[in-house]
């Protein structure tokens, strides 16, 4: 730095002048030395500085040479803006996507919260003959007597209602219940997990098609299911074809045709024909039209009618000559009015038939609801679908906690 005050005063004073012999004399001489002045650090090119001789150093020109400070003085400031204009992406960066992925959750809920509401209206009759026993009561043997007979009364069974009664002794004595309120929740526990081996999906597409036979008595609503579950099928973007193979009952054919035209699906039919030759038609013309499901309605009957139920293990068979994995799902729809005769239904049908699935039809309005915890009791087949009424979205999936929560109310 002392260099660069000493060579600003060498070039701008005159003061050197009188004496115009000696200075070009000895000047080149220190002509090749030469050092880069501080400007050089901020980008500037290097220029050639002299330096004067030794007798050169007078007081007066150092006065000037605080004027050249200003000079670096702005280069400080030059450096710093750097720094800040590194430092605002670092404000941007917070913000988290998370949220994003929360708000699809609660859109699907309301949905099915609808058809909870749903679901408790049917029941009310079974449910408040339940939550009766519950009012102002103690925890005593007085409150599992009543919760036994009211849960006998609601068709839940001997079986499932010793087993119910039981486990719900071992939760209150394990949780130290001490009011009835407690005590009816830890009921809706023990049902639901009663209920939970029944859950399962329907499971469509590992076989092409995926031939689905329906059985039920008269009057369980069995062709009205299948038009429903068509629909469910269709929405999902699924391809159906109807076999009208209840050839015994009248207008069942026609029923079915009007389903079909609802849902704008094929249908293979033919007026007083055989139904298992109905069946093997629709299945092979499954197969050739590349259709994701056959749906095959078959004649209702009593489990008592032998040469009917003879009939349907020879449908069964001429499927599975139309194809060798055919039928992959053997249902069931059972009217859940009927209580124990339910259950007494499941399994004559599923000792002739194999039963794969159960559909479990007008829940709305009946006071014998717990006919499904004697099913998972004694022959837990699985729910597809229960039903609470005659509209289309009226059949659902069914969920054991939610069927436990409407069966109490």
């Amino acid at each position: 730095m002392f260099s660069f005050f000493k060579k600003k005063p060498a070039v701008e004073s005159p003061a050197p002048a009188p004496e115009p012999a000696a200075p070009p004399a000895e000047s080149p001489a220190p002509a090749p030395k030469s050092v880069f002045s501080p400007s050089s650090w901020f980008g500037g090119k290097a220029a050639p500085v002299v330096e004067p001789p030794p007798p050169a150093p007078v007081a007066a020109p150092t006065p000037p040479a605080p004027v050249a400070v200003p000079a670096p003085v702005p280069a400080p400031s030059a450096a710093p803006p750097a720094l800040p204009a590194a430092l605002p992406p670092v404000p941007e960066s917070p913000p988290p996507p998370p949220p994003p992925p929360h708000p699809p959750a609660p859109a699907a809920e309301p949905a099915r919260s609808g058809w909870l509401g749903k679901l408790k209206n049917g029941l009310r009759k079974t449910g408040n003959s339940i939550a009766a026993t519950f009012v102002n009561a103690q925890i005593d043997d007085a409150l599992y007597e009543e919760l036994e007979e009211a849960l006998l009364m609601a068709d839940t069974g001997v079986k499932a209602t010793e087993h119910l009664l039981e486990d719900l002794r071992r939760r209150v004595k394990s949780t130290m219940a001490s009011d009835a309120a407690q005590v009816k929740l830890l009921l809706a526990d023990a049902i639901a997990d009663l209920l939970r081996p029944l859950e399962k999906s329907l499971v469509i597409g590992e076989h092409t098609p995926t031939v689905i036979m329906v059985a039920g008595v008269n009057g369980a609503g069995k062709t009205t299911s299948i038009g429903k579950l068509t629909k469910h099928l269709a929405n999902e973007g699924a391809s159906v074809l109807l076999a009208a193979a209840d050839t015994f009952r009248a207008a069942a054919r026609e029923q079915l045709l009007v389903w079909a035209d609802r849902n704008t699906v094929e249908i293979v039919s033919q007026e007083g024909g055989d139904p298992a030759a109905v069946s093997f038609d629709a299945v092979n013309a499954g197969k050739a039209r590349g259709k994701d499901v056959v749906l095959v309605d078959t004649a209702g009957r009593l489990p008592t009618q032998i040469h009917l139920m003879d009939e349907l293990k020879k449908i069964k068979r001429v499927v599975n000559r139309a194809d060798p994995t055919a039928p992959h799902e053997v249902l069931l729809v059972i009217d859940g009015n009927t209580g124990q005769n339910a259950l007494a239904q499941v399994k004559s049908f599923d000792e002739a038939l194999g039963l794969t699935g159960l559909v479990v039809t007008k829940l709305d309005g009946t006071a014998k609801g717990g006919v499904l915890c004697a099913i998972a009791r004694e022959r837990p087949i699985p729910v597809y679908f229960i039903g609470v009424g005659e509209k289309l979205e009226d059949l659902e999936t069914f969920d054991a906690r939610e069927f436990a929560q409407a069966l109490l109310g």
